[in-house]
């Protein structure tokens, strides 16, 4: 753990939210393009199926940040869990088109990341959502700090 982190972050005795303020310029995109598995009988993609587009994008902008969350796991005894998620569907995807899915630091916080993304074709917004996800141990599933060597990987970034 990063001594430096707690002891110059005091938690107040009730907080609203645990997230700090902490924007970010930085942009991380991830092509897909939609298979005929990702379409419903419509030929659209099927709604669920862009919580997984968004999900492997997450997956590559931390692999981007030099973090494998198997080795996050193994060595830090933590994984990041999606603890809420709000999404807008605005325009229909379908077979064969391809996708960019971006991630945004919108805030990070000693337990917890906000993450503003999107789903595009060209220049037309399919989806966006703005998804929380929280740091917890793999043996209790109880929130934990997130490790300092990944928060100055995320915090150097911006």
């Amino acid at each position: 753990m990063n001594d430096e982190l707690s002891s110059s972050r005091k938690r107040p005795a009730k907080r609203s939210s645990p997230i700090t303020h902490h924007s970010s310029p930085i942009t991380f995109k991830w092509p897909i393009r939609v298979y005929y598995e990702d379409t419903d009988l419509g030929g659209v993609v099927y709604y669920a199926n862009y919580l997984k587009f968004l999900e492997r994008a997450r997956t590559e902008w931390l692999r981007a940040l030099g973090v494998e969350q198997t080795r996050l796991a193994a060595e830090h005894r933590v994984i990041f869990v999606v603890r809420s998620i709000a999404l807008e569907y605005l325009k229909p995807a379908a077979f064969n088109d391809e996708l960019v899915v971006t991630v945004e630091l919108e805030d990070l916080g000693a337990v917890q990341i906000l993450l503003r993304q999107r789903i595009s074709r060209g220049t037309v917004e399919v989806v966006t959502a703005r998804v929380r996800i929280a740091c917890v141990n793999t043996a209790t599933f109880r929130p934990v700090r997130i490790p300092g060597p990944l928060t100055d990987k995320i915090g150097n970034r911006t």
